[in-house]
């Protein structure tokens, strides 16, 4: 076990090194804002928008978002919320939900990791639980770009600084959906991942 963390600990910092040297060349893509995404996604109709403060958003960072409240069929309601990074080199990258969302007043409940299965892929996703006072909600939430999906925050930072020595990419996003029904929020989770690539290259 030893063994395995020094091995890791030894690529982060090779990987941080070479990404250094490949710092301020940026390389740009294509794709669509944030503001565009779908507001009816299969059985889910948009309930509308929940924009950010100010202090929020100059806290997080994020070049483009989107935080918006859907409902199903059954009247379930679920949001989403999707911060995009165009580049992570200046100090400017993805947080965490299970530290933002404490700050909120939130108290963690279970945390864990676990799959969804979305068209044949399956889609690797960190499930969180929180509550406040009588209020109990089920967190999905996943790294998202450059091609890849990853459920670790240490894994996605290591990539990170893979792909801005492979790629000269730092670019990222953070994809979350929050809902007081577990299947709401897994059903949701599901039918939101195959529409994501056009906006989270």
């Amino acid at each position: 076990m030893m063994r395995r963390a020094l091995v890791l600990i030894v690529l982060i910092a090779c990987a941080g090194a070479v990404a250094l040297r490949g710092a301020g060349r940026e390389r740009p893509v294509t794709r669509h804002s944030l503001a565009t995404f779908p507001r009816i996604v299969d059985e889910w109709r948009s309930a509308g928008d929940v924009p950010l403060e100010e202090d929020v958003l100059g806290a997080l960072g994020v070049d483009d978002y989107v935080s918006r409240t859907y409902v199903n069929a059954q009247g379930h309601p679920a949001n989403l919320y999707i911060g995009y990074y165009a580049s992570q080199r200046q100090g400017d990258t993805i947080h965490s939900p299970q530290n933002c969302l404490p700050g909120s007043g939130w108290q963690p409940v279970e945390s864990g990791r676990t799959t969804l299965e979305v068209a044949g892929t399956v889609l690797p996703v960190n499930r969180y639980v929180i509550e406040k006072g009588l209020d109990r909600q089920v967190v999905f939430y996943w790294y998202q770009g450059r091609g890849r999906v990853v459920a670790s925050e240490y894994a996605n930072k290591l990539w990170l600084m893979l792909d801005a020595a492979r790629l000269g990419r730092t670019n990222g996003s953070l994809v979350r959906v929050i809902s007081p029904d577990a299947q709401a929020a897994a059903g949701f989770a599901r039918a939101v991942y195959p529409r994501l690539s056009e906006y989270l290259p």
